[in-house]
């Protein structure tokens, strides 16, 4: 299973491609906790598209994940690209009706840059492709 992470300034993006069975949900739920604290919220994108396999334990990660944000009170869970076969998982479960489906990753952090408003200046990310954004220091000029 390969886990690829990408921190944006209003979201945190997980991209999983291989095989996710139950060793592969322990690696994946410990990737997603140790990354929980880099977008407010907080707001995970999750890109599953590139699973070729996946059992029962996509539910759980993704539970996990939610559980999680119900206990704090806040954060999003947004899936993107699911497969038909997850969309149905994730309908029988009615775990769809506490995700947010989008299409595309890049459409989805331009939304979510868009929706914060001018204090999240992409100017300050070096191509707004992941690296730890930052909003400016109040007074100080942004690049140009």
């Amino acid at each position: 299973m390969r886990i690829e992470t990408t921190r944006h300034l209003q979201c945190t993006v997980i991209k999983a491609g291989g095989e996710l069975d139950h060793g592969g949900r322990v690696r994946f739920s410990a990737h997603i906790n140790a990354v929980w604290d880099w977008s407010a919220g907080p707001v995970l994108v999750f890109d599953l598209a590139d699973l070729i396999f996946y059992d029962s334990s996509v539910i759980g990660v993704l539970a996990m994940a939610l559980q999680r944000m119900q206990d704090s009170d806040d954060g999003r869970i947004i899936v993107v690209r699911p497969s038909g076969h997850l969309l149905t998982v994730l309908r029988l479960t009615d775990l769809i009706s506490h995700v947010e489906l989008r299409d595309s990753v890049d459409e989805t952090v331009a939304e979510l840059m868009l929706r914060a408003g001018p204090t999240a200046d992409p100017r300050l990310c070096a191509g707004g492709r992941g690296l730890t954004c930052r909003t400016p220091r109040a007074g100080a000029a942004t690049p140009r």
